[in-house]
Formats: structure tokens, sequence, C-alpha cells
């Protein structure tokens, strides 16, 4: 079994004024001293340890490529939300990942934050072949299609386009903290799906092309998962 997942997060402005000491700046000011001080890139997006979590949406796949069950969750409770992706994650013995960017952030993500509530994950995503960089029950599909940093890294969006896919139809990454704001949660959920289903699709594509799916099971799961990928982009929940 395989758990494609994804979550969605906005700025932990508390822990960002205590490490900046700020504690007179408004949010927008001190976001952008944030971008500044603490990102480490061009873009000013803040590393993983500053981010906490506000929605997260999961796919089980048989090893088949099939998908099994969904679950998700938002809110603004973060402990109740992290052992609920916990538990989904702990549901099968042996299970393997995937994601896209999930090793450089979404899992950071999850591990900064069960340190900061004080919760345990799963054992078997500190097992070796979880954490070896390599794994092939830890697909990143980052890594994947960058041969592990050998090319540049590919977006999920640019992707889809690749293939011929719309992805990206509720939102972008950077609207999340607005619509958090708003408190349009069910919203961010929505649209933290539509990435775990773009997601399932490319790595459809990427296994099919390296050999690994037949070619009436691959467009089988293909049209498939095209029709719920349209189904969730003819409209967010009203």
């Amino acid at each position: 079994m395989f758990f494609i997942f994804d979550v969605e997060t906005v700025p932990d402005f508390d822990f960002v004024r205590r490490v900046l000491n700020d504690h007179e700046s408004d949010q927008e000011l001190l976001l952008e001293k944030a971008s500044e001080e603490l990102a480490r890139n061009k873009s000013g997006f803040l590393p993983p340890m500053y981010h906490r979590m506000v929605s997260w949406v999961g796919l089980w796949i048989e090893n088949t490529g099939g998908p099994k069950q969904k679950l998700a969750w938002s809110g603004e409770d973060e402990k109740e939300g992290l052992k609920q992706i916990f538990d989904a994650i702990g549901t099968y013995k042996d299970f393997g990942l995937i994601h896209h960017n999930g090793k450089g952030f979404d899992i950071p993500v999850l591990t900064y934050r069960a340190m900061k509530h004080g919760l345990q994950m799963p054992v078997r995503m500190h097992d070796y072949d979880i954490r070896y960089r390599y794994s092939r029950h830890n697909i990143d599909l980052v890594d994947e299609f960058s041969n592990y940093g050998a090319s540049s890294w590919p977006k999920l969006k640019h992707l889809g386009q690749l293939i011929g896919i719309p992805f990206k139809q509720t939102g972008e990454g950077n609207e999340v903290l607005a619509m958090f704001e708003r408190g349009e949660l069910d919203l961010i959920e929505h649209y933290c799906y539509e990435d775990v289903m773009a997601t399932y699709i490319v790595w459809l594509y990427h296994q099919y092309t390296a050999g690994s799916i037949p070619e009436d099971q691959f467009n089988n799961l293909k049209d498939r998962a095209m029709s719920k990928l349209e189904d969730i982009q003819a409209g967010p929940p009203k």
C-alpha cells in the first residue's frame, strides 16, 4: 500500500515573532521581515520549521496502483490534525509514501509540528527504507524527475501542463493564508485534494513511462483518475 498525501500550511506567526524577537510589527510587516531574514530562497518562502499545518489530504492506493481510500482533515486545531494524519499513515504496517516535494517540505513540517505538540509519528516513517534517500518506499516526484537533484526540480503544475492536464484550478499555494484568514477551510482542503489527485496522475504517468504498469492498466487508472480530477475542478464546496 502507498499513501499519497499533501499538507497545506500557513506561517506560524507566534513562533516567527519569538524567533525574530518582534512583538510589535503587524502580520504583513512581520512576514516581510521573516521572508528577508529566515527564507533561504529567492521567493522568500519560509522554510518548513516556520509553518503550521491547516489541512491535509491522503489517498491510499493499492500496490496495483488503484485508489482505495481518501482521508482528509482541515481546521485550526493542529494537534488534532496531526493525530489524524499519523493515525491514517499508521493504518498499515508496511506502507510506502508518494508525494511531490514531501521530503523537502511536507515531511519536515510534520516532524517539526509533532515535536512542538509532543506527538509520536508512526515508527515506520523513521525506518531505513523510508528515510533512505533512494528508497522505493518513499517516492518524491521531485527526486524522480530531477534525477535526485542532477537536473532542475519540476513544479507539479508544470508537470501537469506537460502531459496536458490543467491543475491548480482551486487556487495557488500562496493563496492559502488568505483563504485561512477568511475562514475558508473547506476550500483549502478542496485545493489540497486537487494537489493529491494531480500527484497521483503524474505518478501514474511516471510508472507507465518506466515500464512498471502495463498500457491497459495505465489507461484504465488514468481515465478514472482524470474523471475524478475533473469532478474536483468542477467547483469547490459551497
